[in-house]
């Protein structure tokens, strides 16, 4: 099975630190939904793992949330793709919660729903605890440069690279797709490249 695991904020969609709380606050990045078109027509499942503490916190409700996903996959559906499936944490910080990134329980959840070993699996986010969750579940570490991401500089990705080892780093979720199909012939490829790109 080919699986691809997504952070949401600051990877598909544009970040916010008031939370993005309704459909029209959710706003695709530039390129990612056509990244994401790309990456299902290859063959990829993609599947999103994200943090919606604004649950926890009364700033929206499960329709809410529901409907920012549907106008995803209804944006995805023009370019010709789709998310198959969103495993999202609903607790706040203090909740205790082991599905909070960076916590890999998400993650175990994704394991157990499609009965498979994440090991390799890719996880693309734009923040330390993205990474970490995956990292932690075995899966293979993508950091993008934008959300969270875009806000680092050389010792900020640096220090990424340093706590979660084996760290790839690309400009935005289209340089991810564009590294991934360029070594689809040779998985191994993907692995032993350049730290940064």
């Amino acid at each position: 099975m080919k699986l691809i695991i997504l952070d949401r904020d600051g990877t598909l969609n544009e970040d916010r630190d008031d939370f993005v709380k309704s459909p029209d606050e959710w706003r695709p990045i530039p390129g990612a939904l056509e990244a994401c078109a790309r990456l299902y027509r290859a063959g990829w499942q993609l599947v999103v793992a994200t943090n919606q503490s604004g649950l926890a916190r009364g700033l929206f409700d499960v329709a809410t949330l529901d409907a920012m996903h549907a106008k995803m996959n209804a944006l995805l559906a023009q370019h010709g793709g789709r998310i198959d499936a969103v495993f999202f944490c609903p607790h706040g910080p203090a909740d205790g919660c082991d599905c909070r990134k960076p916590l890999p329980g998400l993650f175990h959840q994704i394991a157990a729903r499609y009965q498979v070993d994440l090991r390799g699996v890719p996880v693309v986010g734009d923040s330390l605890r993205d990474l970490q969750a995956g990292a932690t579940a075995g899966c293979e570490p993508h950091l993008v440069q934008t959300g969270k991401g875009a806000r680092l500089d050389a010792r900020g990705l640096a220090e990424i690279v340093r706590q979660v080892p084996g760290t790839l780093v690309h400009a935005d979720l289209a340089a991810f797709a564009d590294t991934l199909l360029s070594h689809r012939a040779d998985p191994s490829a993907l692995a032993s490249g350049a730290s940064v790109r």
